[in-house]
Parts: structure tokens; sequence; C-alpha cells
């Protein structure tokens, strides 16, 4: 309980931290029951904002966290809603329960003190700053870019939306639902699907402790690689970079744990560390990953102003890899950076075609390089 309290306190200062760690120790019960406290207070402080203390928490569960599974099914591609319902809703909900109650903490005081109007301006701050807090939720249990999880959060005012319009006819089922003969046989034949619900925070926890049992022989570099992982996907970049280090300590010929040491350098604009990290799995795998060390040391060199380098490349990966749109799109930019026009635009024109002929599950993630490759050869042919 005393570490649940902690990582609420801490949403306030380490957002990116506090949701993953949620993710590996938070109970969704403790949750809940923050929600439930934090309400009882808001519930009771002045007769006109009355509401059940447990309205906060079933909006939460029925209507806004499915609704946000299904936005980011939808709309951040990741993944069908029923296995992402599966898998997701149980992490999700724990980590928007503790979020919505670090956002109506400040709520209390301003309920017994604060006139009306001043109230209703902080409780939309404090509805903005839940806001904030789900992007945090959102883009650590999909993993989502930054784009895509303020999209899913913007348009999260749907669900709440209509869980306004249906909560009269609800609230009235509520009333029927109640009954201790209906809770009793609901609980009877639905418990397994209720508690199976909760497998994929369970699943994701158990696998936690086991990398974290792993990590602590000193020479397993591999358990820290797969930590490293983790935080990666959550884009918690501090806490994969370590892992990373950790593991390149233990066996500095880790090609993998150099190779995503790279990636996230050039995704922060670290260029010269992405390219001693890239040139090292060089050294080490010409053809590490597929090749798409390749790939990547290209497109590092030509964000550093090595387009020669860049070009010299990306000519050797698109000819093992003929099909990689974003191999492609980032040839035809370095041979735009050579004068080398026609080529670039048949580039560009080959990355779109890759992009419409990739298989089905692939498309979400060649759709952003056929835009802009399409953008690209745009440009080329008005040139």
């Amino acid at each position: 309980m005393a570490e649940s309290l902690t990582l609420l306190l801490r949403l306030f200062y380490q957002p990116v931290s506090a949701m993953s760690a949620i993710l590996d120790r938070g109970s969704l019960l403790i949750a809940s029951l923050c929600v439930l406290a934090v309400s009882l207070p808001l519930a009771s402080a002045n007769p006109w904002m009355r509401f059940p203390i447990y309205a906060p928490l079933l909006v939460l569960a029925v209507a806004y966290i499915p609704g946000v599974l299904l936005l980011s099914a939808l709309f951040g591609r990741f993944g069908g809603f029923v296995a992402s319902f599966q898998r997701d809703y149980s992490p999700l909900l724990t980590c928007g329960a503790m979020a919505l109650a670090a956002a109506c903490l400040p709520l209390i005081l301003a309920a017994w003190t604060a006139p009306l109007p001043v109230f209703q301006i902080i409780a939309a701050l404090a509805g903005l700053y839940f806001g904030v807090l789900m992007f945090f939720a959102v883009r650590t249990v999909f993993g989502a870019g930054n784009g895509a999880a303020a999209g899913v959060v913007c348009l999260s005012w749907i669900p709440l939306a209509a869980a306004a319009f249906l909560w009269i006819p609800a609230r009235f089922l509520m009333g029927w639902l109640a009954s201790p003969f209906f809770l009793f046989y609901a609980w009877y034949f639905l418990g397994g699907e209720f508690s199976s619900l909760g497998a994929g925070m369970r699943n994701r926890q158990h696998f936690r402790r086991m990398l974290d049992a792993a990590a602590i022989n000193p020479h397993d570099g591999e358990a820290q690689y797969q930590l490293g992982l983790i935080y990666q996907q959550r884009r918690n970049y501090t806490e994969a970079i370590q892992h990373f280090q950790a593991a390149v300590r233990i066996d500095p010929g880790e090609t993998d744990a150099h190779y995503q040491l790279g990636r996230i350098a050039r995704q922060q604009g670290r260029i010269a560390d992405a390219l001693a990290s890239f040139e090292t799995v060089l050294a080490l795998d010409p053809k590490h990953n597929l090749s798409e060390i390749l790939r990547e040391t290209g497109t590092a060199c030509l964000e550093a102003g090595r387009s020669e380098d860049g070009l010299r490349y990306l000519e050797v990966y698109v000819e093992r890899r003929p099909y990689d749109p974003e191999g492609l799109y980032y040839f035809g930019q370095a041979l735009e950076a050579a004068k080398r026009s026609s080529e670039a635009c048949q580039a560009y024109a080959r990355a779109v075609e890759a992009a419409r002929t990739a298989p089905r599950f692939r498309r979400p993630f060649t759709a952003r390089w056929s835009r802009l490759a399409q953008k690209q050869e745009r440009k080329c042919a008005a040139g």
C-alpha cells in the first residue's frame, strides 16, 4: 500500500517512470481504492456536486478505458480491439485509475473551500492534467509514439460523452443489477472471464520479476538487454539506456545492445553517439538484424551531413533488402543529396510500391514511409 501511494505522488514529478513502475508493481485493487478514496470527500463536499462515490471508477472502467482501447485499435493501430482488450485492459485501467486519483487530489481541498466559479476552473485544470497523465499511460502501455498517444487522448472525450448521455438509464439499470442474487450468479458464471481480464497485468509483472531475478547475476548480459527492451518499448529511454549500457559492460560484443543504444541516440538527436554505436555493430557484424544496421548507419550519416557515406551504406542496403519502404525512402533522400534527382524519384516510387504490396500485418508500419515517399515523389516531379 505504501509503495502504491509513493507511485501516486510520483506521478506529479516523474510521470514517465511512475507509469512504468505502476505496470511493474502496481495493483488494480489498490488503484481502484485510491479512486474511491478521492471520490468520497468530493462526493460529500457540496450539495451542488453530489454523486455516488463509485461513479468515477465505474465510468473509468466501463466507458473510458474500453473507449481508449477502441480508439487505439482504430487510429493508433496497436492491434485488434479484442486482443488489445484481453491484453491491455487491466494494465491501462490500473494506470488510468492512478492517473484519475492523482488528478483529483488537488480538487479535494478546493471542493471544501473554493467558491463554485473557482472550483470549476480548478476542475477544468484537473481534467487537463488527467489527460496529460493518460498521454503517458497510453504511451507506456502501448509503446505508442507521441503523436499517436496524443491523438488517442484527444479523442477520448467521445466515450465520456457517451457515458454522460447514457448515465441516467445506466444508473437505473445498476439499481437492478445490484441485487445480491444477480451478483452471486454473475460471479458464479462469469467469474473466470472477470479474472482473465487481469491476466495481462499479471503476466507482465511475472515476466518482469523473472528478468529482475536473472539480472542479479553480474554475468548475465541478456537479462539486462531484455530489461532495456521493456523500457525502450515504454518510451522510458533513461532506464533503457542504463540497462543496454549494463549489457555492453558485461559483454562488449553484445551487438543487439549496441544497436539499440544507437537507435535511441539517433531518436534523441545525438547523432555522433548513434554513429559510434552503429559503427561498433558494423565492426562486429556487418549483416546485423537482417542488414538493418546499414540502413540505420546510412540514415545517421545523412543526418550528420555525411551524404556520400550515407549513400554508400544505403546503396548496399537496398541491394540486400529491395522491398523495405523505409530503406528506399532514405535511399531516395541520399540520392537527392547527391543531386541525382531522377534516380531519387525512382527510389521514392519503389518505396510507395513496396509499401502498397507489403503484407497486410505490415501496412500499419509501412504507411508512414509511403506517405513521405509520395510527398517527395511529387516534389521531384514538380522540380
